[in-house]
């Protein structure tokens, strides 16, 4: 047995390629791009290492391009839940008493093998499967993937060395214990990254995990399993179960073994979960963990001060990159009407050279949106304006499904801070401003914080200390995540952990140390050395 106290590289965030014409990067990228889309690719279930095929399956296309199809999957149904539930309760065991070091190494190759052999796959699949532009896979399915995996390595060694003082004669100490039962982690489509990590981050912990991809995110998390898998991950530990979300959802929600949910995805799907696992508290081995990070209606709030420029690429940057298909993208402005002239001015212009089409084109800045139900909902907002007396279109506003399910990057005016773009989440490119009047500041700052059931991430634009501060107090509560003169996008693993409150979700913290707590149960174990020989205390002599 090697008893050596082991201590995991310090990791760094990973160097982002930037894909310019003719780099070795780009010559990989586009190769495997041609490579994935003259395939046709069958993903099965993967339960216990071993693929499974079902009767029922669903076609894959790229968003941006109805004629390409990439694939199939095949559909867990009841059976294939029930057979993955069992298989990772089965090695639940064993993979809890592996070395945390052995568990350590295997996440630490995936990491490696995704920054080297898996990066033009996982990159090309993201990009054709989810409409990603080159930049915005990189800095997703490669780099904030890798970060989420060595990071994490990172932070489970920190919590483990999070220990108790001890007293004379007596050793205390902390155990950190994989949950009793099967953590149940459902997935998003827009980030490859966030498919990644949820489900890892408690795999790493020595938990057992059932894994539903969003069902419009399959093809990527077909490749992220085979990478797990070529890593060295055991059978059992992570099952792959694309499928309805209703059939997966319900068998595992119920299941008296859940140990927890690692959630990513609608307000209201979360919300349903907590609901049912309310409903059916008293059936749990233990209270299941429930963490999840959920919708937003992010903001940009700039102060007369602001420098003009910057907030504009902000606006462009945040509102508009992937398409607004972010959670933290930004989808409503507050802007002072001293400078809204000339922010007008300038966005309009830098809007309309935003170039909208297919991914595999590197010139474009947009891709389309996800499917047709995400195109017609964000269709029927601009419809919405075009009828209403209370808004109107500044730039963009067409809409095209013919090729593929293309909206125009879109700038609305409205007159009423209490507009439903002001006030509803979209998930698409879609961004709605308000020109407040300099003197109400800290007025409007107040009606930022009110007009929206959401806190996951906004920011202030200002050159002005006090503003800012009084931003800073005002907001506190509006955004987990908040920026000062940057966009409300783009954390990094590291350096700032993700997530928000009220609607958004539990903010625990993704990217952090603090996620990793949500996913054991602490044992405190006391060793007395030299135990007391008499009940006798000395005050009763």
């Amino acid at each position: 047995m090697n008893n050596l106290i082991s201590q995991v590289p310090v990791p760094q965030n990973e160097t982002v390629l930037n894909y310019a014409p003719d780099s070795t990067e780009t010559r990989e990228l586009k190769k495997q791009l041609t490579t994935l889309s003259a395939i046709e690719t069958e993903i099965p279930i993967v339960i216990n290492g071993r693929s499974i095929k079902t009767e029922k399956t669903e076609s894959i296309t790229a968003p941006h391009r109805h004629a390409l199809k990439l694939g199939h999957y095949h559909k867990a149904g009841p059976n294939e839940v029930k057979a993955a539930i069992n298989g990772a309760l089965n090695v639940a065991k064993d993979w809890a008493a592996m070395p945390y070091s052995s568990r350590a190494a295997i996440f630490l190759k995936a990491a490696d093998l995704l920054a080297t052999k898996y990066r033009p796959t996982v990159n090309a699949a993201t990009m054709l499967g989810q409409s990603k532009t080159c930049y915005q896979a990189e800095i997703d399915s490669a780099c904030e993937l890798i970060d989420f995996l060595r990071f994490n390595v990172h932070f489970q060694e920190q919590m483990y060395s999070m220990q108790p003082e001890s007293g004379p004669g007596m050793w205390n100490r902390m155990e950190y214990r994989p949950l009793e039962g099967f953590v149940f982690a459902v997935t998003p489509f827009n980030f490859t990254a966030i498919a990644g990590n949820l489900p890892t981050s408690a795999a790493l912990l020595g938990n057992v995990v059932v894994w539903k991809p969003a069902s419009t995110a399959v093809y990527s998390g077909h490749f992220l399993m085979k990478l797990f898998e070529e890593a060295g991950l055991p059978p059992g530990v992570i099952q792959f179960l694309p499928g309805s979300g209703a059939t997966i959802g319900d068998i595992c929600i119920k299941d008296k073994n859940l140990a927890g949910v690692h959630f990513t995805g609608s307000t209201g799907v979360f919300q349903n979960m907590w609901k049912t696992i309310g409903d059916n508290i008293h059936s749990y081995r233990s209270y299941p963990r429930i963490v999840g990070e959920t919708g937003g209606k992010d903001f940009i709030f700039a102060h007369p001060s602001a420098d003009i420029d910057g907030l504009v690429t902000a606006i462009v940057r945040g509102a508009f990159e992937y398409q607004g298909q972010k959670c933290s993208a930004a989808s409503r402005a507050y802007i002072p009407k001293s400078i809204w002239k000339e922010v007008k001015e300038k966005l309009v212009a830098e809007v309309k050279s935003i170039t909208v089409g297919d991914v595999s084109d590197f010139k474009n800045f947009m891709g389309a949106v996800i499917d047709k139900k995400s195109f017609e909902n964000i269709r029927g907002y601009i419809d919405g304006v075009e009828k209403s007396d209370e808004a109107e279109i500044i730039v963009g506003g067409k809409c095209q499904d013919e090729v593929g399910y293309f909206i125009e990057p879109t700038v609305i005016e409205t007159k009423n801070p209490g507009y439903r773009t002001m006030c509803e989440e979209i998930f698409g490119p879609i961004i709605t401003i308000f020109a407040y009047d300099d003197n109400k500041y800290e007025e409007t700052l107040r009606l930022c914080d009110e007009t929206s059931p959401y806190a996951l991430t906004g920011c202030i634009w200002s050159q002005d200390r006090k503003a800012i501060d009084l931003a800073l107090t005002v907001l506190t509560q509006s955004a987990g995540n908040f920026y000062i003169n940057n966009k409300p996008t783009g954390a990094v693993v590291g350096q700032q952990p993700f997530g928000g409150a009220r609607g958004s979700g539990t903010n625990d913290k993704a990217g952090s140390l603090l996620n990793l707590l949500r996913w054991v149960s602490v044992r405190t174990v006391s060793e007395t050395f030299a135990p007391p020989k008499n009940y006798r205390y000395p005050f009763m002599t």
